[in-house]
């Protein structure tokens, strides 16, 4: 099940409000550019941000999630008609062929078993046509990110039109490995309410990832740093290399 954050509908409702720079977005759309792709698969398409973002560009897109939620929010957004959304996960998508695949933000990172992570990379490669590109993000185990999870690093305040004041705050419940567990809280002004969402990511470390790309018929062509938090993030690039 989708966690809370993206399920529950009032926290649906203040996810971009609360995270209102996705300029890490704008990298994505141009590796889409740099590779001449004029058709997308947007795996975890959330509130539909990116996926809104390349069609108003005139690129045909697909957006998957499994958050019913989060997918209402995205087909409000401006040029969301443009956009085919389904209700379900990448296993889910019914047979297309597209140019590229992405997997933004921690998309990558929720696949928690090594069953369900390479189902979708399987889906994905299904997806694409030949020569066609699986394009994701994960965050560098190296880089501990957790650390920073914390209330005193993460707190902060917004006023959002129409819903009013919101606090909002992370917390780390647990590191067990490469799984790392914590806790994303908003406080409501209007009527005092607190809703929290727990949530796991997998830390996988660059070997990994390429023998699971390998495994299920992709080549590393080149791993980037995330130009708006270099060293801290590996992009995938991957080519479709098997039938």
């Amino acid at each position: 099940m989708p966690d809370a954050i993206f399920e529950e509908p009032r926290l649906a409702q203040v996810y971009d409000p609360l995270d209102p720079d996705r300029s890490d977005l704008e990298g994505y759309a141009a590796i889409a550019a740099e590779f001449g792709a004029g058709s997308v698969l947007d795996i975890g398409c959330g509130t539909g941000t990116f996926a809104c973002l390349l069609a108003n560009r005139g690129l045909t897109v697909t957006g998957v999630d499994p958050a019913r939620a989060s997918l209402d929010v995205a087909r409000a957004k401006p040029g969301a008609q443009k956009v085919t959304w389904i209700h379900g996960y990448a296993t889910d998508v019914p047979p297309i062929q597209v140019d590229l695949v992405t997997m933004t933000a921690n998309v990558a990172q929720v696949f928690l078993t090594d069953e369900a992570w390479l189902a979708t990379l399987r889906a994905a490669h299904a997806a694409l046509r030949p020569g066609g590109r699986l394009v994701f993000e994960t965050r560098d185990p190296a880089a501990q990110a957790w650390l920073t999870w914390t209330r005193e690093d993460s707190y902060g305040y917004t006023d959002i039109p129409g819903i009013g004041g919101v606090h909002s705050w992370v917390e780390l419940l647990e590191v067990s490995g490469d799984l790392v567990t914590f806790r994303g809280i908003c406080q409501f002004d209007s009527d005092g309410a607190e809703l929290v969402s727990d949530s796991t990511l997998r830390f996988r470390g660059r070997d990994e990832v390429t023998a699971s790309l390998a495994a299920c018929g992709f080549a590393v062509e080149e791993i980037r740093d995330a130009p708006d938090r270099p060293g801290r993030e590996m992009v995938f690039v991957a080519g479709r290399v098997t039938p």
